[in-house]
């Protein structure tokens, strides 16, 4: 159990003597409102049992190893309902609109049109009356909670992200062998892909490798990426006057499509990216039939990957491609917000167990047990080398127990832990840096009735457009019609309602 001081327990204890008032052992009970059970008092060390609805980013839950830590640590007996990241969107959807819900459920798709409904229903405890009562909590900023806020409502406690983590892991060995210089330019860039295609770069003799490996989450394929170099909007632009033009309709994103076209057309883009998968994605760089991969933070994994595979294998990360101007850009996903732990009012029915239960998530971020879900236990997991720096002593004993809870941390950005890898280490930085050209989505704070009713909807006429361009399936007319489309299906109403809102929060 957590180790409080003794002036705190004490006072607890004390208080709880002299009012005879409820010391929270569990959920249940209540009315679900503010205020309606304000006599109510709440023990912070109390046990707790919880259920919490997650998303597992990992083939296989963890194992209990880490579970139990965490456990002891906050005094509580956690429940996992773990719903796997693919099928995310669709599961989760689905226990919102049954009420299949749990005392803790993690969203991520805050710019899904259902998630953002049911926020604003008042399904869930709005929770920013109550941060500043935490020692970690009060900590986030007031940036990142409005930036996690619906409507002028914050539904839970946003998990902090670091602003950008886009980037490029890109074949050392196979530029050395080819020549070539770390690109720096989308010219460059485009070089590397074409030698990387045409020239042999892993000396076989074969012609069996491409330049640019990719998948089906445009959002996370090199398109948003490439996007970003060229200078594009992220989600929306707006200028001075506050008018909102979707980025599908910039000339950034256009040139993009060109670029990410004409790669496709050569064959320097994968041919089957539209039904790839990440695992898929990540198996074709690791067997050195992809020489360009996106997401620099998955280098590590890369590299352990392709053990017994490539042992050879060099890697290097890129987070800094112009379109030739020396100018930077990259996209920031929710701004630093990676989602929420929102708290449904179905299951935390009185104001006393929402704040055990914000209890136990700050107690998440105490770096003990920001430790355990970030490298497990010391001398079992990982080691703090001479350097200082954080060492894995097992990789697959550490995905076993530790990984699946790396991605349920409330914050990343709380701690720092410097990475005895290396290329790590300098992903590391590179995230930091990252900071100073973030191209940031205004309508993250933003809302619109139109978006939170037919959002996913509308999203897939832009996405399936953009995919269909690359692969050269429709012209730019084509496009644009779709573009059209669009505006016709509510587009143009999602517009004039993010202008309206952006126009109230910014007179």
């Amino acid at each position: 159990m957590k180790k409080k001081s003794f002036k705190r327990t004490l006072a607890i204890s004390i208080a709880v003597l002299l009012t005879g008032t409820l010391v929270l052992t569990g959920c249940g009970g209540g009315t679900g409102e503010k205020g309606a059970d304000a006599n109510q008092t709440y023990d912070p060390n109390s046990a707790l049992s919880l259920t919490w609805l997650n998303i597992l980013h990992t083939a296989s839950p963890p194992t209990d190893v880490i579970q139990k830590k965490i456990e002891e640590y906050t005094n509580t007996k956690i429940t996992f309902n773990w719903v796997p990241d693919a099928s995310k969107e669709e599961r989760i959807t689905t226990a919102l609109a049954s009420g299949q819900l749990a005392d803790i459920v993690t969203l991520t798709l805050l710019d899904n049109s259902s998630v953002r409904s049911s926020l604003k229903s008042g399904l869930f405890w709005d929770v920013s009356p109550y941060l500043d009562d935490y020692e970690h909590l009060k900590e986030i900023p007031q940036e990142v909670r409005k930036a996690a806020s619906i409507g002028g409502g914050l539904y839970g406690v946003p998990f902090q992200k670091d602003l950008a983590r886009g980037g490029l892991v890109i074949r050392k060995d196979w530029l050395d062998r080819l020549g070539l210089e770390v690109p720096k330019t989308l010219d460059e860039l485009y070089e590397v892909a074409r030698a990387f295609t045409e020239d042999d770069p892993d000396g076989n003799g074969k012609d069996d490798t491409v330049g640019f490996g990719d998948r089906s989450d445009l959002k996370y394929s090199s398109f948003k990426t490439i996007s970003s170099y060229f200078g594009a909007s992220n989600g929306w632009k707006v200028d001075e006057q506050g008018k909102f033009t979707p980025e599908f309709e910039t000339p950034e994103y256009m040139d993009a499509l060109n670029y990410s076209r004409k790669l496709y057309e050569n064959g320097y883009l994968i041919k089957d990216f539209a039904v790839t998968a990440k695992t898929d994605q990540q198996q074709q760089f690791v067997q050195g039939k992809t020489g360009i991969y996106t997401g620099m933070i998955d280098i590590s994994k890369l590299k352990n990957l392709a053990k017994g595979i490539q042992d050879g294998m060099q890697v290097v990360p890129v987070n800094k491609i112009s379109k030739g101007d020396g100018q930077y850009h990259i996209w920031s996903e929710g701004n630093g917000v990676g989602g929420l732990l929102a708290f449904p009012k179905s299951e935390v029915k009185s104001e006393a167990e929402l704040k055990r239960l914000l209890q136990f998530v700050d107690d998440l971020i105490d770096e003990e047990v920001y430790m355990y879900m970030t490298g497990g236990i010391e001398g079992v997991h990982y080691e703090i080398d001479e350097n200082g720096a954080f060492k894995k002593l097992d990789q697959d004993k550490w995905e076993a127990d530790v990984q699946p809870f790396s991605s349920s941390r409330p914050s990343e950005v709380t701690y720092s832990l410097k990475d005895a890898d290396p290329d790590k280490e300098l992903v590391n930085q590179m995230v930091k840096e990252n900071a100073e050209f973030a191209v940031l989505d205004p309508t993250v704070p933003l809302d619109s009735a139109t978006a939170n009713e037919k959002g996913t909807e509308l999203d897939k006429i832009s996405t399936d457009a953009t995919i269909m361009y690359i692969m050269g399936q429709i012209d730019e007319n084509g496009f644009k019609q779709a573009v059209q489309n669009w505006r016709n299906a509510g587009g143009s109403q999602i517009i004039s309602e993010y202008e309206e809102a952006y126009k109230s929060s910014n007179p």
